[in-house]
């Protein structure tokens, strides 16, 4: 005689077969086999204080855009991108939000196996996830990146305590239950339990309230304006060109009453190291420490490319300065015809 509960059990394994076309889920075997080509290892600036050099990142065209974390890695003119196959290339910087902590870089080749942004699912709490990096530097030429499996906690917002994270970034993220937060995992990709790409790996950040370290990610559909953004040029650092408009007397930090940190690295980062008394920037409010993300809305990661920004501003037009401080963006004018004014005065 045949238990009832065994009959329900068949009858919802059918049912189940049944409303999924008959077909077999693919193993996770099958479903890493699938995602790790589209999976990049980045190596770049690190070494300082015990940073390490390395990241990671996964393409997102045919033809070479990789997103990534936003973070020091990428403050070089050599970051590597490491592919699946073991081919390496040069990346340059394409563009980087210091809200959403993200960045995309470039390298040149074709033909590549890739996520479609547009094709990111959504995921819920409970959902099974599986998170792709490069843990520890692991894999340095064609060995496959780290693969975790977890659930996703919940869903919440970084901003839910203000003042504890490391982050100026406030949307949604996936809590996960997987250990995430070590070296290396920052950009690399959760998906779901068949593979689609469902979020972006953040960077190692410790609620400064209980001292936890956080396992989360970012959701996708919470980053496809800014890569969109980033794609179509509206958010791309500036470089030298000749045909760039420069007036015959510029911007500049010294003129503004800003003295940044000593620019002895390749790609020293803009930190503020003293705000002259009596200048234009003692009115505004911006102190030693902060980090400099943003010069008229352009996004800057290094010294070299805040002064060519300054190059091409007129020494008379007032500067918006954006800056991190704790959890926050803080934009600043520094107006130089203000501290004139009331000098004449």
């Amino acid at each position: 005689m045949t238990c009832p509960a065994a009959v329900a059990l068949i009858c919802v394994a059918c049912t189940l077969q049944n409303a999924q076309g008959g077909a077999k889920s693919p193993s996770y075997a099958d479903v890493i086999s699938d995602v790790q080509p589209r999976m990049v290892k980045i190596f770049g600036a690190g070494g300082l204080r015990n940073l390490e050099s390395y990241q990671s990142g996964f393409l997102i065209s045919v033809d070479g855009f990789v997103l990534t974390a936003w973070s020091y890695v990428l403050d070089t003119n050599q970051a590597t991108v490491i592919l699946d196959d073991g081919r390496k290339f040069i990346a340059e910087v394409t563009g980087a939000d210091p809200r959403t902590q993200i960045a995309i870089l470039k390298i040149e080749a074709s033909d590549l196996p890739h996520f479609r942004l547009a094709d990111a699912k959504r995921l819920v709490p409970g959902a099974r996830v599986l998170a792709f990096s490069n843990l520890y530097g692991i894999a340095t030429g064609n060995e496959p990146t780290s693969v975790l499996h977890g659930v996703v906690s919940g869903i919440t917002k970084l901003s839910a305590r203000r003042g504890s994270y490391e982050t100026p970034y406030r949307g949604d993220v996936y809590v996960l239950d997987a250990m995430t937060n070590n070296a290396g995992a920052a950009g690399g990709a959760i998906t779901d339990s068949q593979g689609h790409l469902a979020g972006v790996l953040g960077k190692e950040l410790r609620d400064a309230q209980t001292n936890v370290w956080l396992n989360y990610a970012v959701p996708i559909n919470q980053l496809q304006p800014v890569v969109q953004a980033i794609l179509a040029g509206r958010s791309t650092e500036q470089t030298a060109a000749s045909s760039v408009h420069r007036p015959e007397e510029s911007a500049s930090m010294d003129a503004l009453g800003v003295v940044l940190i000593p620019n002895i690295l390749r790609n020293t980062p803009p930190f503020v190291d003293l705000i002259l008394p009596n200048s234009s920037a003692a009115e505004t409010g911006l102190q030693s420490d902060d980090l400099i993300v943003q010069v008229n809305g352009q996004t800057v990661s290094s010294q070299s490319v805040v002064g060519e920004i300054l190059s091409q501003i007129d020494a008379v037009d007032p500067v918006r300065i954006t800056v991190v401080l704790g959890t926050e963006l803080l934009e600043f004018e520094v107006d130089p015809l203000v501290t004139a004014q009331s000098i004449e005065d």
